[in-house]
């Protein structure tokens, strides 16, 4: 039984060397532990959710591949697979992930909404709005930044440190600033937690012993995002959603890679840390964008 997970859980890089998304579970997992040991039982029990979605599709994409079934990629690739009737586990990550997000924004508007008045930095139009709409709002950009993060880190998850590099460096932003408000320290925590996961990941993913994979790049993304909705002001929060959903439909038309690859100075941010062996090359097999 043990051997048949450990299996499921192999995959062959980019660079051709056998690691395990194991190191995925174990952020997931860790994030989850240390939310649920904070008091912070709604945002464990998300991160839990979306790292599980996650997992069925890190399992099942190697059982397709044993029986010749090429698995789909792409959010196009799933949406379209959805439309003729099939759903597939991108699908179910492109429809589960945002729900999942959208219940956790809501519970926890709803548990500082006794103690917060309106969002530090909203105009004034939003604050005239009523309370229920206005918090229905807010609810849904957030859960917009924190699916949207979590399929971020899915796409960068193609390269050794790529997707942990920027969930870290993003979290250890939202983390450091003083926190004076329920919601905005709450943030903090959560920016932490990912931080603390990230840093103690990135060793081994660089080391190419492992990779987040779909559980890993999902769960900490979506934690890094929930940690910049609850940490930034209205304003900003747009800012950040706007360029998610951007770099989300660019991802359909541009190989990130690629990009990297032709762009010096973040060709030798992407390789800092990494074996000296590793090459440039085509995307891997890891992580299955949703």
């Amino acid at each position: 039984m043990t051997g048949g997970i450990s299996g499921a859980l192999r995959r062959t890089n980019h660079a051709g060397r056998s690691v395990t998304l194991a190191e995925g579970v174990a952020v997931a997992g860790g994030a989850v532990a240390a939310l649920a040991a904070r008091g912070l039982r709604g945002d464990a029990l998300a991160v839990a959710a979306v790292g599980g979605l996650g997992l069925a599709d890190d399992v099942l994409e190697p059982w397709l591949r044993s029986r010749g079934i090429t698995p789909t990629k792409g959010l196009r690739g799933h949406l379209g697979a959805l439309r003729r009737g099939r759903l597939t586990t991108g699908a179910a990550k492109a429809l589960g992930i945002p729900v999942v997000c959208l219940l956790d924004a809501a519970v926890a508007r709803v548990r500082t909404a006794r103690t917060l008045g309106p969002d530090a930095g909203a105009p004034t139009a939003a604050r005239a709005l009523p309370a229920g709409a206005g918090a229905g709002a807010g609810a849904l950009v957030d859960a917009g930044i924190a699916a949207g993060a979590a399929n971020l880190a899915n796409l960068l998850d193609l390269r050794p440190g790529r997707a942990l590099k920027a969930t870290t460096a993003c979290a250890l932003v939202l983390a450091l600033p003083p926190a004076r408000s329920p919601r905005a320290r709450e943030g903090r925590t959560l920016a932490a937690i990912a931080a603390v996961a990230g840093l103690a990941a990135l060793p081994g993913d660089l080391a190419e012993r492992g990779m987040l994979g779909d559980t890993g790049a999902n769960a900490l993304g979506a934690l890094v995002g929930a940690a910049a909705a609850r940490r930034l002001p209205a304003g900003p929060r747009l800012l950040v959603l706007g360029g998610l959903g951007a770099l989300t439909l660019a991802s359909e038309r541009v190989s990130f890679s690629a990009v990297i690859d032709a762009t010096p100075a973040l060709r030798r941010l992407d390789r800092w840390g990494r074996r000296a062996s590793d090459p440039a090359g085509s995307e891997d097999e890891g992580s299955t964008p949703a």
